[in-house]
């Protein structure tokens, strides 16, 4: 792969306007290498067409090879053509300037025009690094203050009836022998009880301000400073200083409505946020330090890899610069930048190694290998089963619609009396895995066009590294689940009744509610198969939007809530389930289900549902950031739950004043959701951009992409207006059948839909260089709010 390709493969994506420009500087020196190439009758020593080309240096007269160690005086380099130097800009700001010597020379006012534009890059990646280190500097001290409160509450909750002033050692060692709680178990950094005195495990500090020597100093003292009594308990202990617990007394909890119980505490009464001193509020801290040192060392990892791979950059550009003008400029230029910050600085480093050294003591229990695995999480791997199990059952799924077709034709279902009876009882039933599996495959193909676009979607959904799924996880399973839809299908395409029993057999009309629930029990399964963390995200961010807004909302959450509003017959399909197994005649192929109130109420009810939903969610983003978007986007749910009910109304009611009122309140709903779609969630429509009527930043480089897009968004939304416009049945097709469609063409247009929405809140986080999420910390200072890392 050539260095750009790897260049940008290995980009923090949401810093890659902080990068050095690569592909520009390459388009200079091939502006440079085109002029030469025109101007090929430079001074050259040449023999005739096709010999070797020298330059004039190689015949300069010899300065002899031992003219140097004689003492002889250090003379200027002839070939040097580069002139390096740092000014000093305001703010204390240092930017380095390079003067071209050549100039003069033909040509050289592209080369001076290189080195300007190479400055400028390398200017602004130091600049951004020595930014970005300052602020992780000021995270550490945050973290270090948030250690010492932690480390306080670990000695107040392992010896509660004890006081520390910090001068008591023996007290503090000698009573860990005989305090059952001071041996206890911590969950998190996994400590064992039995032990014959208390281990003394000098604190590990976090500063910015550490040496490394210390860290040495400190272990060695720690290895040479506890030594018992033979005969007694009395512990002798030199170097160990305990934290002191009066920081507990400056100190609150940081409290975070994180279920729907604290959440309804938090508005019925007011959040005491007082320490209570259990190994509950323990653990809860431990977590959440855990979680914070995990992203703070991440960030110092990718950090230090801009650093590097910038670097590395400028080597290989300016080495071009050399290859395309036989000059000697690359040394010249690496020199300044061996010895500018980004790479003289050693700050980033020292900070990784205290970081390392005090979560392995900490919270891994000094165990290296458990603390490093936990600091840094292995990417997934591709495997090739996956390929094989991905190609078997696609192929298994086109066999099994041919042999469908096949079927229909050789046994002219289409014309046979059971055709309606059919549509009526056992395509509503089949029709759910229909809508799952067209979901789930687009959502595989918005995998892969976010990876070919290199959209961060890992990180904005929030998923664990090693644990998300690529596009090929994700169509294995819609391919699974359509290869046990169809064999259902197939065992049921029986259109004629028993004679003799009056009945279809039970065991085969039995398939889609056998078919349903080993998809529920391998949703839940407990056990670690069939990629359990996705499912196990997948429960939990249900869970939050059935009980919204009593969970805070994040992205995935608000993102799941979208996808349920294109699922509505999905839904419809569920309660057709319940009331087809539950109360109708499934071995005849029969219900009363559209004559039952109890049925129409709830026909109503989950249609409204998914908006009802994400109005809530709105609704709780609105008063927890005061953002009066959220309220538009909540206006905007609640015109389109409007509208849904008239429409549903209208399908239970009939008649023409249901009709007026569907119609004028879904035409409005359209219009307010297309615009919201287009502007607003992907951003486009912007008349002064730099793409005309789009946006000023495009993944997609060509542009017709996106107003096809808005084309297809338009259109397809006018589908969803099929039942108020008239168009319930076409003539070759079953009303069922049509219904159907339109469900699978708004899955369709919610899919185009995700990309674009996912497009543009990565662009969001690439303009405001957010390549981390937000962690809240366990504990506040009095004299500081809620931080956040």
């Amino acid at each position: 792969m050539k260095f750009g390709k790897e260049f940008a493969s290995q980009m923090v994506q949401e810093w890659q306007e902080a990068y050095m420009d690569y592909n520009y500087l390459k388009t200079v020196l091939k502006d440079i290498l085109r002029f030469r190439q025109r101007n090929s009758s430079t001074p050259m020593a040449s023999t005739s067409k096709g010999s070797l080309k020298r330059r004039v240096s190689l015949y300069r007269a010899f300065s002899g090879l031992t003219s140097r160690h004689r003492g002889s005086p250090k003379k200027k380099n002839d070939d040097e053509v580069i002139l390096v130097n740092a000014v000093q800009q305001e703010e204390s700001e240092q930017n380095y300037q390079t003067m071209f010597l050549m100039s003069s020379e033909s040509g050289g006012e592209n080369e001076l025009v290189f080195f300007r534009r190479l400055d400028d890059e390398f200017n602004k990646v130091v600049n951004f690094y020595k930014k970005k280190v300052e602020e992780v500097m000021e995270e550490a001290k945050e973290l270090s203050k948030q250690m010492d409160v932690l480390i306080a509450l670990r000695i107040k909750v392992d010896n509660p009836v004890m006081e520390f002033d910090g001068a008591d050692l023996r007290n503090l060692a000698s009573n860990g022998v005989s305090s059952p709680s001071a041996t206890a178990a911590h969950p998190i950094n996994g400590r064992k009880p039995g032990l014959s005195h208390m281990d003394v495990i000098q604190e590990v500090e976090m500063s910015s301000e550490g040496h490394l020597g210390d860290e040495k100093q400190e272990d060695n003292e720690e290895k040479a400073c506890d030594h018992s009594k033979a005969n007694g308990h009395e512990v002798e202990i030199k170097g160990f200083r305990p934290a002191s617990i009066e920081i507990l007394d400056h100190v609150k909890i940081n409290v975070t409505p994180g279920t729907p119980l604290s959440t309804l505490k938090g508005i019925l009464m007011s959040s005491n946020s007082d320490f209570s001193f259990s190994r509950k509020e323990l653990r809860k801290a431990e977590e959440q330090m855990t979680q914070a040192f995990i992203e703070f060392y991440q960030k110092l990892r990718l950090l230090k890899s801009y650093g590097f791979l910038n670097q590395l950059a400028f080597s290989k550009i300016t080495k071009k610069y050399d290859k395309i003008t036989s000059r000697n400029a690359s040394k010249t230029y690496m020199e300044m930048v061996d010895n500018s910050y980004i790479s003289s600085s050693d700050e980033l480093t020292r900070l990784m190694e205290r970081v390392e050294l005090t979560f392995i003591k900490h919270f891994a229990n000094g165990n290296h290998r458990k603390g490093m695995d936990t600091l840094r999480p292995k990417a997934r791997r591709e495997r090739h089963r996956i390929t094989f199990s991905l190609g078997f059952f696609s192929g298994c799924s086109l066999a099994l619609v041919a042999a469908i077709v096949v079927l229909i034709h050789a046994r002219h279902i289409l014309q046979s009396k059971g055709r309606s009876q059919y549509m009526e009882n056992m395509f509503p039933l089949y029709s759910l895995f229909g809508f799952i599996v067209v979901h789930i495959l687009m959502y595989s193909a918005n995998l892969y066009f976010w990876r070919r676009y290199r959209v961060n979607y890992s990180f904005i959904f929030g998923f664990k590294k090693g644990t998300e799924l690529g596009y090929r996880e994700v169509f294995l399973l819609s391919s699974g689940l359509g290869v046990l839809a169809l064999a259902g299908v197939i065992s049921n395409l029986n259109m004629e009744m028993d004679p003799r029993t009056k009945s279809f057999k039970a065991l085969t009309e039995l398939v889609p509610l056998g078919l349903l629930t080993v998809v529920l029990l391998i949703i839940f399964c407990p056990f670690n198969i069939i990629f359990r963390s996705s499912r196990f995200f997948l429960i939990r961010s249900i869970l939050h939007c059935i009980c919204a807004p009593l969970y805070k909302v994040t992205l995935p959450d608000f993102f799941l809530a979208d996808q349920l509003t294109s699922q509505v017959q999905a839904f419809r399909s569920l309660e057709f389930y319940v009331c087809y197994y539950g109360w109708g005649d499934f071995k005849r192929r029969s219900n009363n289900c559209q004559r039952s109130d109890v049925f129409q109420t709830f026909y109503f009810i989950v249609a409204i549902i998914p908006y009802w939903i994400r109005f809530l969610q709105s609704i709780r983003r609105l008063v927890e950031e005061k953002d009066a978007m959220h309220g538009f986007n909540g206006l905007k749910y609640l015109s389109t739950l409007i509208a849904v009910a008239m429409r549903t109304s209208y399908d239970l009611n009939r008649g023409m004043t249901w009709k007026i009122i569907a119609a004028v309140s879904s035409g409005v709903a359209t219009v307010i959701a297309t615009y919201w779609d287009i502007v607003i969630d992907w951003g486009l429509l912007r008349r002064n951009s730099k793409n005309p009527w789009l946006r000023d930043k495009l993944l997609v480089s060509n542009r017709s992409v996106y107003f096809v897009a808005m084309v297809l968004n338009v259109l397809l939304r006018l589908a969803w207006m099929q039942s108020v416009l008239g168009f319930r049945e076409a003539p070759f097709l079953d009303r069922q059948a049509s219904v159907a469609i339109v469900a699978c063409l708004e899955i369709l247009r919610h899919g185009i839909w995700n990309f674009f929405r996912l497009e543009n809140e990565h662009l969001n986080n690439v303009g405001k260089y957010r390549a981390f999420k937000s962690v809240p910390l366990p504990f506040n200072y009095d004299d500081d709010e809620g931080q956040d890392i």
